[in-house]
């Protein structure tokens, strides 16, 4: 019985920052301005080079095409120099502006672009797979310009 308390409260922390989100992107889209996500992610010591390059062969390719027809404003890919320590790591980070907060959460957003790109879909599977094989930690942060005056 006691193992079911964390998995119940993890699913209610769950449904609430769900429930947040969704607020917060109606909220902005109800403005119609850019919604910016900055995608983190920390891999395998050793492997950072290896996730980049599945990053950039199956979901850049992707994000590009949503980016062509509109719905992404800029897509930027960044990594350290240097790495910081183990708790504060991370090895590639993607910042995306999108259109508009609804388009952030569309889990569709990039599904009509996946069959074209990819015919061999099982192999994309295959190698989405392996790439978040590599991945120990995966962290979204939608961010907001603060006025500087």
């Amino acid at each position: 019985m006691n193992r079911l308390i964390p998995n119940k409260l993890k699913c209610l922390l769950a449904i609430l920052t769900l429930v947040i989100f969704s607020s917060f992107a109606n909220a902005q889209n109800k403005k119609d301005e850019p919604f910016t996500v900055e995608n983190y992610y920390k891999v395998k010591w050793g492997y950072a080079d290896e996730f980049i390059d599945l990053w950039k062969t199956n979901h850049y390719p992707l994000l590009k095409k949503a980016q062509e027809k509109g719905d992404i404003i800029s897509i930027t890919a960044e990594k350290p120099k240097l790495h910081s320590g183990e708790d504060t790591r991370w090895d590639f980070k993607v910042t995306l502006v999108f259109k508009n907060a609804a388009l952030a959460f569309d889990d569709d957003l990039t599904k009509p672009y996946k069959e074209k790109l990819f015919p061999d879909g099982d192999k994309l599977i295959k190698d989405e797979q392996h790439r978040f094989e590599l991945l120990l930690a995966h962290w979204d942060v939608m961010v907001e310009n603060v006025e500087l005056k």
